[in-house]
């Protein structure tokens, strides 16, 4: 007889149409991809195609779209006995970087962890705790805002872009008292929101990286959209203590 590669069975037209391009199936599917896999570690498209009763077709089309992105890696699986003609099964797992866009349980094991040291310590040693969370982004944000000078606004615009860089997602204006700088991110506002600590570190940090007493007029974590923090402006000399510079 002669040797042929195996023909795919046919799908059934249900499950071949099951897939349409485009719109909220498609990211039902690749969550349910992304799922197996981390369930099983590795798959091959075949596999994945029987587990999920989708066609073999548009489950590599999800796999080659999440190789592209790096969200996947294939190789191929090591054959027992003689190999049979064909190419070789290939099997797809996923990369780190695709594990560190799945949920994670950081926020409750942080809430837990603040919660024993209150229960066991008292508030005080949650706050010697965000004091020393913040130090690092302190420094850092620090040699970031060498060159900014000593102007307060200006110093918050520096601070700014270096919170930003830092995934804080935030901006600085200035108004007619003075100038605000906005927070658009928060990466403890669940947490903070159960421990004001974090938040009082944050501003006593921004409070030295600008050089003048602020005030915290919102915040992510009271439920806010964004932290605003206020900035006075500087008393011009030989002005009088309640006459503001007016910045626009």
């Amino acid at each position: 007889m002669k040797n042929a590669e195996a023909t795919p069975a046919a799908v059934p037209p249900q499950v071949a149409d099951a897939c349409p391009p485009g719109g909220a199936f498609d990211v039902r599917t690749r969550d349910r991809v992304t799922e197996l896999l981390l369930q099983q570690g590795s798959a091959t498209a075949s596999e994945l195609s029987l587990a999920l009763g989708l066609s073999p077709a548009g489950i590599r089309r999800h796999l080659d779209a999440m190789l592209a992105e790096g969200l996947v890696e294939s190789r191929e699986r090591p054959e027992r006995g003689r190999r049979g003609r064909g190419r070789p099964a290939r099997t797809f797992t996923l990369t780190a970087a695709a594990r560190e866009t799945l949920p994670h349980t950081y926020d409750g094991l942080a809430a837990a962890a603040l919660r024993w040291i209150a229960e066991h310590d008292g508030p005080g040693a949650v706050s010697e705790f965000a004091a020393a969370q913040v130090a690092g982004l302190e420094e850092r944000c620090r040699a970031a805002m060498a060159e900014a000078g000593d102007d307060p606004l200006a110093r918050a615009e520096a601070l700014a872009q270096a919170l930003t860089a830092e995934g804080y997602a935030a901006g600085a204006t200035t108004i007619a008292t003075g100038g605000q700088l906005c927070q658009h991110h928060c990466p403890v506002a669940h947490v903070a929101a159960e421990f004001s600590q974090l938040c009082e570190a944050e501003t006593l940090v921004i409070s030295r990286l600008v050089g003048t007493h602020v005030q915290r007029l919102a915040t992510i974590a009271n439920g806010d959209g964004v932290c605003t923090t206020h900035i006075p402006a500087p008393v011009l000399p030989g002005a009088r203590p309640d006459r503001q510079r007016n910045v626009r």
